[in-house]
């Protein structure tokens, strides 16, 4: 039997500039209720790029207030669904985040950014009508996403530094 999963809460700020969507955490992170667990997963070198912060080299706690202090905020696109394993292929029987509620709640939020293309699939459509936000599509910092070099990955991801500018010269 496939269990149903969840995401995790939103860690967002009122002056978050920039919001990082993923798909749904996958197994590594469900089971120390953190984002992004998986060692092999590049996000917090690909964040800590984009803002200039070695911020893998943090304890959590320390990375996600990083992350809020250079007005980034993380969420997923998925709210709930069955998935065996960790790959975004498997994800069955979906239930979206409310994105566009939580946005209403970021006066300062410029773009939503979507690591991967299952987060992006799911949740652009529900921020389409945003006409006040960039929808910016990123390529995953997930391990099993290897057609890109981590360098790939980060030039294109530091197409975010553009939404954040005052907060990363801080």
């Amino acid at each position: 039997m496939t269990l149903r999963k969840a995401s995790f809460d939103p860690v967002v700020a009122p002056n978050s500039r920039v919001l990082i969507l993923g798909s749904l955490p996958g197994e590594a992170s469900l089971a120390a209720g953190r984002y992004y667990a998986n060692p092999r997963n590049q996000f917090w070198r690909l964040v800590g790029g984009v803002i200039a912060c070695d911020v893998a080299a943090l304890e959590y706690e320390a990375r996600l207030a990083c992350l809020l202090d250079h007005g980034i905020g993380l969420w997923d696109s998925i709210g709930t669904a069955t998935r065996t394993g960790s790959l975004d292929a498997a994800i069955r029987d979906i239930e979206a985040n409310p994105l566009p509620r939580l946005v209403e709640t970021l006066p300062n939020l410029e773009a939503v950014a979507f690591n991967g293309a299952k987060s992006a699939a799911i949740g652009a459509p529900l921020l389409a009508g945003s006409s006040h936000l960039t929808l910016v599509q990123l390529p995953s910092s997930s391990p099993a996403h290897a057609a890109l070099t981590f360098e790939a990955k980060l030039a294109q991801w530091s197409s975010l530094g553009k939404y954040l500018g005052s907060f990363l010269q801080s």
